[in-house]
């Protein structure tokens, strides 16, 4: 018995169902792109202006140029150094991650041992615990091993907090590729380490700089574990968190764009890496 021929589908139809699509997608990416713009705008354009116009109304479409603000902070004390602080305890964070963290990644793609799906879940749960739920005891034993107020102790707490990530995203990306590239590389000659840094670290590469990237900007922003474990030598979000409490608000959008721009350039200067990592060409 013959079944019943289904309608065939138009091709107009299905050229309409992708138009509504890519439109669909079109405006999912430009709202989300505006999500993130139009705070940067706003921050830009009181930063970079007068202390008379951050309050006035309408805004000026572009920035007036204004660096008062900014060449005020960058003069008060103690604003440098710790901006420097913060600098080295992210690059410190973004080694110390990656040092960890790929290692442990590569193990979970290529083994297989008892309890590797605990092992997984558990580096999952350990942002399940709040930091402040853990600043007492960190506290005291930092206190105990001469680590309190250190950029090397705050850098740890930082690595912690930045490994889960790391980790997780190594994995996915060993994952990735595969592992007759490292048995050929071994049938020519190769031992196990030279196979990894000829076959797997160049195609690696871009995957390990955006887990990079989540590290750097994990240890850039955070403020409790600075502000609580750090009293001489604060990073520079503890710094302006103390700092700022009650000034004027032309300054606390200066210590913002003073937080936001950094970040911004680094991202921009690796973001051939970045781009590298979901295929995108940018030359």
């Amino acid at each position: 018995m013959n079944s019943p021929a289904r309608p065939a589908v138009r091709p107009a139809t299905i050229s309409e169902h992708q138009a509504a699509t890519r439109r669909l997608l079109g405006w999912g990416a430009a709202l989300a792109t505006l999500w993130i713009l139009v705070p940067l705008y706003f921050l830009l354009i009181n930063a970079f202006s007068a202390p008379s116009a951050v309050s006035a109304f309408p805004k000026p479409l572009v920035p007036q140029g204004d660096l008062g603000s900014l060449r005020y902070l960058l003069t008060h004390a103690g604003v440098l150094p710790a901006l420097a602080n913060s600098l080295l305890v992210a690059l410190m964070t973004m080694v110390g991650a990656i040092a960890l963290g790929a290692p442990a990644g590569y193990a979970l793609a290529r083994y297989e041992f008892a309890g590797k799906g605990a092992f997984r879940m558990l580096i999952m749960l350990t942002r399940a615990f709040p930091l402040p739920l853990l600043a007492l005891p960190l506290t005291v034993l930092f206190i105990r091993v001469g680590l309190d107020d250190t950029l090397f102790g705050l850098a740890l707490v930082h690595t912690m907090l930045a490994l889960p990530f790391a980790v997780l995203i190594t994995y996915s990306l060993f994952c990735g590729v595969p592992v007759e590239l490292e048995e050929a590389a071994c049938v020519f000659g190769c031992d196990r380490w030279q196979a990894f840094r000829r076959a797997v670290l160049p195609l690696a590469a871009p995957g390990l700089a955006a887990s990079a990237v989540f590290a750097f900007v994990i240890s850039w922003n955070e403020v409790f574990a600075a502000a609580v474990l750090t009293i001489q030598n604060r990073t520079l979000t503890a710094f302006l968190l103390q700092s700022l409490d009650t000034s004027p608000m032309h300054l606390k959008f200066a210590g913002a764009a003073l937080l936001v721009l950094p970040a911004a350039v680094f991202m921009f200067l690796i973001r051939k890496q970045l781009f590298a990592m979901w295929g995108i060409s940018n030359r």
